[in-house]
């Protein structure tokens, strides 16, 4: 698949993204982060040409470097609120992720069937050879997964194990053996070996450098990991082309890792998948629900499963796989044990429904694929799955399914012989667009660096009717409302109606933001549920006042730093960039 070198599209999005010219007020991690920010001080991400570059641009403003991350180019640190970075560095806010589980009612539904809805024999040994990286809250030392974890590494400074019960949950649907089950809840990819690297604590609180740091961990380790699962997920305030997270996530994928990523939990409606199921490149597995049947007439997508497309206009999820009343391995003792014993199936197994469990799921099916055909590289292991996928009444593009149901009994029988077949993504067409057009977006970046409306709505005017239909899509997406408003002159207002403040409002919607971080949709339907981590999981661990009340919906942040509407559709360039009234 192709991409944009980075300096391009760097260069391009520059103009187009929050905190990349001026360090916003972002947030202090709330969870685990190498060093909370002190009063006075914000945690972000600061990427550009090199980590070496970036710490040097960082220390030059008097910040503190907390970690070196070269597999994004950048470091993490602690910057002086107020500081300002020369605009080829681009500085993200630090972020809370959160485990994509779901809020399915109490004995809802009968026990997913797996295996068999995947078209995998009972017991089997499939995925021998293959390593799976689970980053996410730690596995514990279970029997099933006895021999299993061949390497452990805890960037939270927590300890070893798995207090939330979460990572332990994928761990099983990956690589169970199933011993104490007699079978019955074996993983699909049983022969696999699993990397655990935690990167959460026993609240299941993590965070967007906790999880860089973890990644980075893997990219030292990529020639031992075939396969990445992150059952995590955000909202994000950066478009993926230079979120750090996703990032990270495309480097380990162009060295050769199958990164697998949920489509989040925010369904059913259009519009709802998370970060970074929303990277085009990324394979993005929805959940479908298999109505307790091996049967694939009755399955379903899942009502929790992220439907696309994504504010930029990518397709998504990929395609969907079991997700709903799945059964894995408990954690006994953890957060999530203790706070739904009536999910627990006798003493070693669990009950849980979410996307986390599909792309758990699809993980272990992508360690089968390449213990059968280990040549695959992970464009035409995404190539495979969706080629190979299976379509119900209830699976369609238009119901959320992507490509269909996960069918891994043809994806092994296709894999040996799989060729890819040469295919384009809107993103490759994005990229060619804007290179195409790369100079006219730098004097575009230039004029609105310098203030200049005249010499901006000129540049944007010289722009092909390509360019500008690709930042119509890549922006106005974020709030349906913006498409509508006719914007007051923006030149008369400046760009932040606060002059050298600008940068830190100018970009990202505040509907937006509200929407990925603070709102009470949000908060009360994307994590939990009575099957498998209940309301009390989401109070304590995600949702609660301290964390959604300041983190994102304060004064300093929500109300300052994204004050923004949005970017407007077609009609931005001629009369663009105004605000709305307040909401």
């Amino acid at each position: 698949m192709g991409k944009a070198p980075p300096r391009l599209r760097r260069t391009v999005l520059a103009a187009t993204a929050a905190a990349a010219i001026a360090v916003t007020a972002a947030p202090a991690s709330a969870g685990t982060s190498p060093s909370g920010a002190a009063p006075g001080w914000q945690d972000v991400v600061v990427t550009g040409s090199s980590a070496d570059g970036a710490a040097q641009a960082v220390s030059a403003v008097g910040g503190r470097i907390l970690a070196s991350l070269p597999l994004v180019h950048g470091v993490a640190a602690q910057l002086p609120r107020g500081a300002a970075l020369d605009p080829q560095w681009l500085v993200a806010p630090q972020r809370e992720l959160r485990v994509a589980a779901a809020t399915v009612p109490a004995g809802a539904g009968s026990s997913s069937t797996v295996r068999k809805t995947l078209g995998l024999p009972e017991n089997g040994d499939e995925g021998r050879g293959i390593t799976v990286a689970v980053v996410d809250t730690g596995v514990a030392d279970v029997p099933d997964l006895a021999g299993k974890v061949s390497d452990r590494v805890d960037v939270t400074g927590t300890g070893r194990g798995d207090g939330f019960g979460h990572g332990t949950f994928m761990a099983g649907l990956i690589a169970g053996s199933g011993a104490a089950s007699g079978g019955a809840y074996q993983g699909v990819a049983p022969g696999a070996k699993l990397v655990d690297v935690k990167v959460a604590d026993a609240q299941g609180r993590t965070d967007l450098i906790t999880v860089l740091r973890g990644l980075q961990w893997v990219s030292e380790h990529a020639r031992d990991v075939q396969v990445l699962n992150l059952s995590l997920s955000s909202g994000s305030p950066l478009p993926y082309q230079i979120d750090p997270l996703t990032q990270a996530l495309e480097s380990l994928w162009h060295r050769g890792v199958t990164v697998v990523v949920p489509s989040g939990n925010d369904g059913p409606g259009a519009g709802t998948v998370t970060s970074p199921g929303n990277d085009p490149v990324l394979l993005t597995a929805g959940g479908l629900d298999e109505s307790g049947t091996a049967g694939r007439g009755d399955d379903t997508v899942g009502t929790w499963s992220g439907r696309g497309p994504t504010w930029q206009g990518d397709a998504k999820p990929d395609l969907v796989a079991p997700g709903g009343h799945v059964v894995s391995l408990r954690s006994p003792g953890s957060v999530v044990d203790t706070s739904n014993p009536q999910a627990r199936i006798g003493s070693d197994y669990f009950r849980g429904s979410g996307t986390s469990m599909a792309t758990a799921v699809t993980a272990g099916i992508v360690a089968d694929a390449l213990a059968v055909a280990p040549k695959l590289r992970p464009d035409s292991v995404k190539s495979l799955f969706t080629g190979t996928a299976y379509t119900a009444a209830g699976l369609t593009r238009a119901a959320g399914a992507g490509a269909g149901g996960l069918d891994a009994a043809r994806v092994l029988a296709a894999a040996p012989d799989w060729r890819s077949k040469p295919s384009q993504s809107q993103s490759d067409k994005d990229n060619q667009v804007v290179g195409r057009d790369a100079k006219r977006w730098a004097a575009f970046e230039k004029a609105v660096l310098d203030g200049d409306g005249v010499a901006a709505e000129a540049a944007w005017k010289a722009l092909s009717p390509a360019s500008r239909d690709w930042a119509a899509r890549a922006w106005a997406q974020l709030d349906p409302a913006a498409r509508a408003w006719a914007a007051r002159a923006w030149a008369a207002r400046a760009w932040a109606g606060a002059g050298d403040e600008w940068a830190a409002r100018a970009w990202a919607a505040r509907a937006w933001a509200a929407r990925a971080w603070a709102s009470d949709d949000w908060a009360a339907r994307a994590w939990a549920s009575d099957d498998w981590a209940a309301r009390a999981w989401a109070a304590r661990a995600w949702a609660d006042v301290d964390w959604a009340a300041r983190a994102w919906a304060s004064e300093d942040w929500a109300a300052r730093a994204w004050a923004a509407r949005a970017w407007a559709s077609d009609i931005w360039g001629a009369r663009a960039w105004a605000w709305l009234p307040e909401a």
